[in-house]
């Protein structure tokens, strides 16, 4: 298996190249060449693996440049009861008749991006060793992303992480997660605008072709294709615990960045049987907007809505360019032009090629959820299942339930602990959510961070101070 970039401009690389390159030269994102198809009669032979096992038989024929055995010990020392709290790493949980949530929030920060990242720091050891290299760590985050890269990545030989975060934009337990860690290795860069602003950043700082190469730029956001191919295995799991035979279900994903639903589209693109991709977006609704019309349209950074559930609060999703180009036919030149109308306009019309009403094909549907909405949501969930569900994952419920088929299963992704967002579960329910002991006293913790302006050089200027 090779991979390619979404814009057409580079050559054939193999995995490892492509996990710790960030974006690819010409600015776009690493694609495998094709997507491996997986029968009927594998997928049941799936069934009864444990997940370690199952992560292994999904990411293998993505993975072609690692030994098996290698590739197994990886996956093995990820996905532990140690780490996710049980043997079962993401259990699915019935609320009601044909409507589950997989828990996917029982790593150490208490957030779904565990599930890769746990993987991704133990591969870029593995890499990074292999070559003898060091491995300098740039990303942005709306929230969950930073604290998940940081614990997987802290204390790992090689590899310094430089994160990006919105400066006062996210949940009090979601910055004092990040800002407490005191590890050498670990550099928390608050910056004064919006999360599109730390990601235009991290993507400005990847294009300059020099700079990247002399301090050794990586990426651990889901413009990293590793961390995109991890994630896949849930899907399979959430199917095959649900799921008779041959059955198709729905998906219900509360989106951003577009990374997690299009680990999804992967899923269905290999042959599970997913019938619907249902995406759910916040009051910062632009991936809504272009599956009912064709219109993508990046918001400025003056009106993106800062919300219940911030980490969507993101008005320019980095992976909805992989998604176009399996929807232009794999049309790399074309995607090219697209994202180049993009960065000078500020949107692109699909509507003229046909794609959103082609998206059928795929299985997309989408739908908004407010604040009100997630109240509404929380409140009820906990009447009726006495579950506590956090904001986001009230957003995937709410669409979910919408758009799901009458009569077909739906599995709603749970993406975090209701503990990270305390202050709109108390205006829900009139309490707090219950918190892991290990964080009882998070918030009062010393924290450790730098406060730069929104501009690339001041990053830059920070890289080169830490590393030299």
């Amino acid at each position: 298996m090779h991979y390619l970039s979404t814009r057409g401009g580079m050559s054939p690389r193999a995995f490892s190249d492509v996990t710790i390159m960030g974006l690819a030269p010409d600015g776009g994102l690493a694609i495998p060449e094709s997507y491996p198809r997986i029968d009927a009669v594998t997928l049941s032979h799936w069934r009864n693996l444990s997940y370690a096992e199952l992560a292994l038989a999904v990411m293998e024929p993505f993975v072609t440049d690692i030994a098996r055995d290698d590739l197994r010990a990886l996956v093995q020392r990820t996905y532990t009861a140690d780490i996710f709290g049980s043997g079962a790493i993401t259990p699915v949980t019935p609320l009601d008749e044909g409507f589950y949530l997989l828990e996917l929030s029982n790593g150490p920060t208490l957030a779904f991006k565990d599930v890769a990242m746990q993987f991704l720091g133990n591969l870029f050891e593995y890499v990074l060793d292999r070559r003898g290299e060091e491995l300098n760590i740039l990303g942005a985050t709306s929230g969950d992303t930073g604290s998940a890269a940081e614990y997987a990545m802290r204390g790992k030989q090689g590899v310094r992480v430089f994160m990006l975060s919105p400066h006062g934009k996210m949940s009090p337990f979601q910055t004092a997660q990040m800002f407490s860690l005191d590890q050498p290795n670990i550099h928390n860069l608050a910056v004064e605008g919006v999360f599109d602003d730390c990601q235009d950043m991290v993507k400005a700082v990847n294009a300059d072709a020099d700079f990247k190469a002399r301090y050794r730029i990586g990426a651990v956001n889901s413009i990293n294709w590793a961390r995109v191919l991890a994630q896949v295995v849930y899907y399979f799991r959430a199917y095959l615990a649900v799921a008779d035979e041959g059955e198709e279900i729905a998906v219900s994903v509360p989106s951003g960045n577009f990374g997690n639903i299009f680990a999804g589209h992967i899923a269905r693109q290999m042959g599970l049987p997913l019938a619907r991709l249902i995406l759910a977006t916040n009051e910062n609704n632009v991936l809504d907007e272009f599956f009912r019309s064709g219109r993508y349209r990046v918001r400025p950074r003056e009106a993106v809505y800062k919300t219940s559930s911030p980490s969507m609060d993101i008005a320019k999703a980095s992976n909805f360019e992989r998604f176009v180009y399996d929807a232009l036919d794999r049309d790399g030149e074309r995607v090219g032009r697209l994202w180049k109308q993009l960065a000078g306009t500020g949107e692109i019309d699909l509507s003229e090629l046909g794609i959103h009403r082609e998206v059928a094909r795929y299985g997309f549907v989408s739908g908004t959820s407010t604040h009100l909405d997630r109240l509404a949501t929380i409140r009820e969930i906990y009447q009726r299942f006495g579950r506590i569900v956090d904001t986001h994952t009230a957003d995937g419920i709410k669409v979910g339930r919408e758009q799901c088929p009458p009569g077909m299963k739906l599995v709603c992704l749970e993406t975090a602990l209701p503990t990270k967002f305390a202050e709109t579960i108390r205006e829900a329910l009139g309490r707090d959510p219950e918190r892991p002991p290990a964080y009882a006293d998070l918030e009062s913790r010393p924290q450790h961070f730098t406060v730069l302006p929104p501009r690339m050089e001041a990053v830059k200027d920070y890289i080169v101070q830490a590393v030299s």
